[in-house]
């Protein structure tokens, strides 16, 4: 058992791209299953800033390969667009075989996009703040049976024209009769294609769930990365303010194609304070002062949009949640730094719903917007912690602070990231 799943435990944004890029120094692959480019994976490499949507977060170590597997949604002009500036940064991806993209993987074309965002602002709709990506679209039609595949886009000409013919006759009726938007041209969308294949055609895998099989066999070291946040799984988190896709450890399993008995850990990257953006309930959320100190001094705005993110104290109901739909086995805690010089640091133990205190996580919306956070104030520890290195050198008021969520959750905490650099990293345990 060589795999590690590495997931959101809440609402996104939690540091997955640190997380991995950290993780990845020791991994021979990594593993993107899910989602598509609404994510926004951001890492601190040297001192350069990298943010990443759609390229796994190992791609910066040159002894690691990636795979994007079948579970994924490609928008390929972002992909495209990715892929040049991981080269013009360095000698990242020099060789093809660095990064592997399945040939069964859904494409996101821009009427995905077109359709994503009308429904956003369609005045009869209900706003979820998506970020009109197009992969609420995509996967409509990987569900249908309508998509275009990595693979079709290799297909001659002619083939690759009647396929996108056939998806932009549906598409354009919506396009232009319901949403009154201007409809999709055939041409340009198939003149796009042809030109970002050649840079794409370098990249095909043809089976990446085989390739992944066989490194777990052989006992390779393969990370599974994960995006958005378990709580915005399609059927297991504040719907209808979710994600398109399933954000909790087992889909790692079906979007890469493996069985369960090849995992050994599932990581579960954790903010020391919570986030969210767009729309939906949010029991901790800080307005005010502190709601602008944790955005302000965590630089809370969102890769991918660029949006503010809401901020709030740390929600233990909602993590146990997440622990108890993924089978977390560890927790990676990032931001500690973010509350330091705080006086005093507020934590959710637990709900007022409706005048009755709940310990359990109300799995349903209409619920979770009524309950009242249930606080347990800790001393804040008042100090850079950002160049400590062992867990027993953090002030005792920031080991208190870890002590109560591996209490509360039952789940050590095997890292801790002090800094958004590779080196502000703690660590507690081995990976492997």
């Amino acid at each position: 058992m060589s795999g590690i799943i590495v997931i959101g435990s809440q609402w996104g944004d939690e540091g997955k791209g640190k997380a991995v890029d950290v993780f990845s120094a020791e991994a021979d692959y990594v593993v993107r299953y899910q989602g598509g480019s609404n994510a926004g994976h951001t890492l601190n490499i040297k001192g350069q800033k990298k943010v990443l949507h759609l390229i796994p977060s190992g791609i910066f170590h040159q002894n690691t390969t990636c795979i994007i597997s079948s579970g994924v949604i490609l928008d390929i002009e972002t992909l495209v667009s990715e892929i040049k500036t991981i080269k013009e940064s360095g000698n990242y991806l020099n060789n093809p075989s660095k990064l592997l993209i399945s040939d069964s993987a859904t494409v996101s074309l821009h009427y995905h996009k077109v359709l994503d965002q009308a429904r956003e602002t369609a005045s009869n709709n209900t706003k979820l703040g998506t970020t009109g990506k197009g992969i609420g679209p995509a996967y409509e039609d990987r569900a249908s049976r309508k998509a275009l595949l990595f693979y079709d886009l290799f297909t001659d000409e002619e083939t690759l024209k009647e396929k996108l013919s056939k998806a932009l006759s549906e598409k354009n009726f919506l396009i232009e009769n319901l949403y009154k938007k201007k409809p999709i041209s055939l041409k340009d969308t198939l003149n796009q294609i042809l030109t970002l294949r050649e840079e794409l055609k370098h990249y095909r895998c043809q089976d990446t769930a085989f390739l992944i099989y066989k490194a777990l066999k052989e006992n390779k070291k393969v990370l599974f990365e994960g995006a958005q946040g378990s709580l915005l799984d399609l059927f297991h988190g504040t719907y209808p303010y979710v994600t398109s896709s399933n954000t909790v450890s087992g889909s790692a399993l079906i979007g890469s194609g493996i069985g369960p008995g090849f995992i050994k850990k599932v990581i579960a990257i954790t903010k020391a304070y919570t986030t969210r953006v767009g729309e939906g309930p949010f029991p901790t959320e800080c307005s005010g002062e502190e709601g602008a100190f944790l955005q302000k001094t965590g630089e809370e705005w969102g890769a991918t949009t660029g949006r503010m993110r809401r901020c709030g104290w740390l929600d233990l109901p909602a993590l146990k949640y997440a622990v108890r739909i993924n089978g977390i086995t560890h927790l990676a805690l990032m931001k500690m730094d973010v509350l330091s010089h705080l006086k005093e640091i507020p934590v959710c133990t637990a709900y007022n719903l409706n005048g009755k205190i709940i310990s359990d996580y109300p799995v349903h919306s209409s619920k979770l917007s009524l309950s009242k956070p249930i606080y347990k104030t800790l001393p804040g520890w008042q100090q850079d912690i950002s160049n400590i290195k062992k867990f027993e050198d953090l002030p005792t008021a920031a080991q208190d602070y870890i002590k109560l969520i591996q209490e509360e959750t039952n789940v050590p905490v095997d890292m801790i990231s002090v800094g958004p650099s590779r080196e502000a990293t703690i660590w507690r345990s081995q990976l492997f």
